[in-house]
């Protein structure tokens, strides 16, 4: 690995992002850990084998927030992740704007605008974007409701910059963990047993994670059960309804929700 290749990473302050970090770090990257605060971001940076770290304490989801991050690329990055994210669950008639808001800025706007903003420092390394989606944005689940429409949402937007992009040298890579073991299980750990639920460790999500972003995959999904039930939904969404319908209507289900909000 060439040591002088630079990746940037959003949300490297707790789980996947500082997982991410961490196995940059080991890999040899010049390592730009993004995160809301300075506290949590140097919690990453003493976990990481690297003096090369620049830590960056900005809100993505802000013009000024994202012009702080631009100004510490300084006109090249090898790498984007778009990691940083939001999640809300419950039946949607009790989500507050607020909670819609907040997925909708910080899960698929954010991205989209700092990906547009960090465009040029990309087209000069030939870089790589790299969304972290969710396997719920191809199987709508539930009480994700607002989750799995900006997962789905960046899923496209990922297709649609692959494209747009083609012939740029510049690769576009889509992950697609399940259910992960950080901070924002506690929004849903009620659910997994009744909802069928298979967890991940933040450090399984990023060996993935970097297998595909460094053999230039367009996709990655984990093995298993939600693989093939990916393949399902593209193919018969119809059974998937029937499936996940179900599981929504049992009453183990349902005494299992309560709204809440984890970042």
């Amino acid at each position: 690995m060439n040591d002088k290749k630079t990746v940037l990473i959003t949300g490297a302050g707790t789980g996947i992002g500082r997982a991410l970090s961490i196995q940059a770090a080991l890999k040899g990257f010049e390592l730009i850990p993004v995160g809301r605060t300075m506290k949590t971001l140097d919690e990453t940076r003493l976990m990481c084998a690297s003096g090369n770290i620049r830590c960056v304490a900005a809100d993505v989801t802000s013009p000024e927030g994202r012009a702080l991050i631009v100004d510490a690329v300084n006109g090249a990055l090898d790498i984007l992740i778009n990691n940083a994210g939001v999640l809300a669950v419950g039946h949607l008639a009790d989500m507050a704007d607020g909670d819609l808001e907040r997925m909708a800025q910080t899960n698929l706007i954010a991205p989209m605008a700092l990906t547009r903003d960090l465009l040029p420092a990309l087209r000069v390394s030939k870089g790589r974007i790299v969304n972290i989606g969710s396997v719920f944005g191809d199987i709508a689940y539930p009480f994700f409701a607002g989750y799995s429409a900006t997962k789905f949402g960046l899923r496209g937007f990922s297709d649609a910059m692959r494209r747009e992009l083609s012939g740029s040298g510049i690769g576009v890579t889509y992950i697609a963990p399940r259910a992960t073991r950080t901070a924002a299980e506690g929004a849903f750990s009620a659910l997994m047993e009744p909802l069928d639920m298979t967890l991940d460790t933040a450090e399984a999500v990023a060996s993935q994670a970097w297998d595909a972003i460094l053999k230039g995959k367009r996709e990655s999904f984990p093995k298993g059960k939600e693989r093939f039930f990916v393949k399902v939904q593209r193919l018969f969404p119809s059974l998937v309804d029937k499936s996940v319908g179900a599981q929504a209507r049992d009453p183990k289900t349902l005494a299992a929700l309560k709204p809440s909000v984890i970042s």
